[in-house]
């Protein structure tokens, strides 16, 4: 009895050899299968339109977007084929987390492998908006909203935000017209919400107003600045004349006779038709300058760099008057009578 114990024993532990080894042999038969499985998958890739060995396809993928949201937006644009190893081949090579958000152009005709490393390398396509100086706010939501990038209602409500405009440093302003920087901004989709494009444009007035020359200030707030230079932007056609129409202004300021400016009153009017009218320069609003006394109730658009300079900077001089001369210049006068013959001969053309 004693005797057939080791060989017992030698059975049982070659039985478990080769159990192990078995088991060894099916583990890796699986994995080999598991890798030519994804490999076959990745020897695929997506679509080339007909006729071109490689085309851009444009894709945007929105911020918090899942691995498997990220698979059908690739999909639907023609550069994978849908397939759950996609998801799988990305945590393999350790990108799951490293896609960004944003709107990219890509090649077609990648393997999944290497448009995963396209992608995660990537840079947003950049979008150049312009908003030049003189627009209003409803300008400026307009011009957001045609590009797709908010909607107007919303752009206008955050604009009159407090908690966002004490946020921004501006303390409690009715809204923030006269505060969005004119310049060109280059915007990435997904890159900004409207609380984003408002913050972006309001830095950028910041950045512009701390390197301003303060010397020709003269006592006025920042807000009072903004206001008039809003006044100056809108006045002004020849870019040239913007300090001596700063200075026209800040004339009849100190001698508390009134702006008289259309532009402020055009403001004022709700569904202004383009034709200005005695009756418009008669009735009061907040911002009828020939009716109001100093300054209207707040800015009346967008001024530049320029426009705000010209504010804090005037041209010293004694002009109290000028009247456009129909070709972008204006005609600048000392007294009534003298503006009043400019008038004439400029405007009425006698």
């Amino acid at each position: 009895m004693a005797a057939c114990l080791p060989s017992l024993q030698r059975q049982t532990g070659s039985l478990l050899l080769r159990l192990l080894l078995s088991t060894a042999l099916v583990a890796v038969l699986v994995a080999a299968l598991a890798v030519g499985w994804l490999y076959l998958y990745d020897l695929q890739p997506g679509s080339v339109p007909e006729g071109a060995e490689v085309a851009e396809a444009v894709v945007v993928i929105p911020p918090g977007s899942s691995l498997q949201q990220i698979e059908e937006i690739l999909a639907e644009a023609g550069l994978i084929y849908a397939d759950r190893r996609f998801s799988l081949l990305a945590r393999i090579l350790g990108l799951a987390g490293e896609i960004p958000a944003g709107e990219f152009s890509l090649s077609t005709g990648l393997r999944p492998h290497a448009l995963l490393q396209a992608l995660v390398q990537a840079k947003p396509i950049q979008h150049p908006l312009t908003i030049p100086e003189g627009l209003r706010l409803t300008e400026i939501a307009a011009r957001f909203a045609a590009g797709g990038w908010c909607s107007e209602e919303d752009f206008m409500r955050r604009a009159a935000d407090p908690d966002l405009i004490r946020s921004l440093g501006l303390g409690e302003l009715e809204s923030l017209e006269g505060y969005f920087y004119p310049d060109t901004y280059n915007l990435t989709r997904g890159g900004h919400d409207v609380d984003g494009l408002i913050t972006m444009m309001v830095r950028r007035f910041q950045v512009i107003w701390d390197s301003l020359e303060r010397d020709g200030q003269e006592g006025l707030s920042r807000h009072e600045v903004v206001i008039l230079a809003s006044v100056v932007e809108k006045e002004t056609g020849k870019a040239a004349e913007r300090p001596l129409i700063a200075g026209v202004f800040h004339n009849r300021l100190a001698r508390k006779m009134r702006l008289q400016t259309d532009p402020t009153v055009i403001y004022g009017i709700k569904d202004f038709d383009g034709n200005i009218t005695r009756k418009h320069l008669r009735e009061y609003t907040p911002y009828n300058t020939y009716v109001i006394p100093g300054l209207p109730a707040g800015p009346i658009a967008s001024p530049g760099r320029a426009a705000l300079q010209a504010v804090l900077k005037p041209q010293p001089s004694e002009y109290l008057y000028f009247v456009s001369k129909k070709d972008g210049s204006h005609y600048f006068s000392k007294t009534l009578a003298e503006h009043n013959r400019a008038v004439r001969k400029y405007q009425l053309g006698r």
